[in-house]
């Protein structure tokens, strides 16, 4: 397979449903993957740009929805066989019985909310007056935003606004979405808007409320937590080889990423002076982006929503010689030799 030429963009495969980010980007990283497993199929964007050229798909998606408007707009490929809409999670691809046993050459995920998503009032992402606060990435699932606003220890709401919101302030929100509930449960994003005005000030505007709406997205759908759990599910389900190639918006879903692509390209992980390798000393593959691929100026005019998009991608080794180069049991070395 070849790579696409710099023309494509992004816009090529959007639709109202959802525009996807680096399509030719991804398109390039996964070239040489004729099976790809989209993990977060969503509208289909990038599984239409991956299809056009050449790649079988299975695309994942728990929102009934996506997968309904997914299948329709790639109908024509899926009548061929060459693409595969399931059921499911990609943070769980081993409890999806249609995948059981199933490998790829690559594997993709773009994390985040669709656009669908966050401009449709009754899913409840949005905090847009009098919208109820719902949040669930899966409808069936039974916790929504409002429920965990309301139920979750002031310690818990302290660290969901400290580590998925970067909010300084995390300890006096917790404490006044306590106070808050005591009094009247919250239901809306106009409750959860107020108690963020109680501690920034009446000030603070769609920035914070994005932000901290966003920490609480995080929370109710167990999204970092999840995707370090997942990641490590996806890594054994690619081929030697095989390429995983994650976009990330969140910078804490962006550093989980970069510090776990690290550590399974590293050889050895025992404490600096630790003077004899106990860890196996094996790589389990090789970093292909050192650093994260972003968005060109063309697209982000085009698609605000690629400012924040951070491409990371990794690939597994390829065999036994590959991966003969761990030094198991051999003595550490320091940065200058012995």
């Amino acid at each position: 397979m070849t790579t696409p030429e710099r023309s494509d963009n992004s816009e090529t495969f959007a639709i109202a449903w959802h525009a996807p980010v680096l399509v030719h980007e991804v398109c390039g990283v996964l070239a040489d993957a004729p099976r790809v497993l989209d993990g977060t199929l969503g509208g289909g964007g990038h599984s239409a740009a991956l299809l056009e050229r050449g790649h079988h798909v299975v695309g994942v998606d728990r929102d009934e929805s996506a997968r309904a408007v997914a299948r329709e707009r790639l109908r024509g490929f899926e009548e061929r066989g060459t693409f595969e809409a399931v059921a499911g999670n990609h943070d769980a691809i081993d409890e999806i019985a249609a995948l059981d046993g199933r490998t790829f050459d690559g594997i993709l995920l773009d994390l985040g909310v669709s656009s669908h998503q966050l401009d449709a009032d009754a899913r409840g992402f949005s905090f847009r007056p009098g919208v109820a606060l719902d949040m669930r990435m899966d409808p069936t699932q039974e916790l929504d935003a409002a429920g965990y606003l309301n139920t979750a220890e002031e310690r818990e709401l302290e660290r969901t606004f400290k580590e998925f919101g970067d909010e300084p302030k995390a300890r006096r929100m917790a404490r006044e979405i306590v106070h808050r509930r005591e009094r009247k449960p919250f239901a809306t994003a106009d409750d959860l808007v107020g108690a963020i005005r109680a501690v920034l000030g009446s000030r603070s505007g769609p920035g914070e409320f994005a932000r901290l709406f966003q920490a609480v997205r995080i929370a109710v759908n167990d999204e970092l937590d999840g995707l370090a759990r997942g990641l490590v599910t996806l890594r054994e389900r690619l081929v030697p080889g095989g390429v995983l190639a994650v976009i990330a918006y969140h910078s804490g879903e962006d550093r989980l990423v970069k510090q776990l692509f690290r550590e399974w390209s590293t050889e050895c992980i025992c404490p600096p002076r630790q003077p004899m390798c106990t860890c196996g000393g094996v790589a389990l593959g090789t970093l292909v982006t050192r650093k994260p691929i972003t968005a060109s100026e063309s697209e982000t005019a085009t698609n605000p929503r690629a400012r924040s998009a951070h491409l990371r991608v990794w690939r597994k080794a390829g065999g036994t010689d590959e991966r003969a180069g761990g030094r198991r049991g051999a003595l550490r070395r320091d940065h200058e030799g012995i």
